[in-house]
């Protein structure tokens, strides 16, 4: 009866031992995903500040001159071909803009370190496992 005994002791003691180890690596990989997240947050805030700082001085700037280039231009050419020339200027610049921020958002790796080291556990519990 006694080797009986001691294999159930050993199984609980081992299994014990293995959900101690899946809680330890659970609590890292949660910490390391909270840090990401607080990361990730911070720069989306900084990121949208300086966009709308770029946004407005942008705005300003061009309405200056827009306007600078109007007045010099007043008395050789039609105002209103002046501001259409200007129109398309800046609309094709915003579109070009907006591709590339389009484009910036779209190859984003946000999480990636936690998806990694998730990857990792995975792989070491299924050769632990078998």
């Amino acid at each position: 009866m006694e080797p009986g005994a001691n294999n159930l002791g050993q199984v609980v003691a081992s299994s014990k031992k293995f959900a101690r180890r899946l809680l330890a690596m659970g609590e890292i990989r949660l910490k390391l995903l909270m840090v990401e997240v607080f990361e990730e947050r911070e720069r989306l805030f900084r990121g949208f500040l300086l966009a709308l700082g770029v946004a407005a001085f942008g705005m300003l700037a061009g309405i200056t001159l827009t306007s600078a280039i109007v007045v010099v231009l007043w008395d050789y050419y039609s105002p209103v071909a002046i501001l259409v020339t200007l129109t398309g200027l800046y609309g094709g610049t915003a579109f070009t803009l907006w591709r590339l921020l389009s484009r910036l958002l779209s190859h984003g790796r946000a999480f990636s370190a936690s998806l990694d080291e998730l990857r990792k556990d995975r792989a070491g519990l299924e050769k632990f496992l078998s």
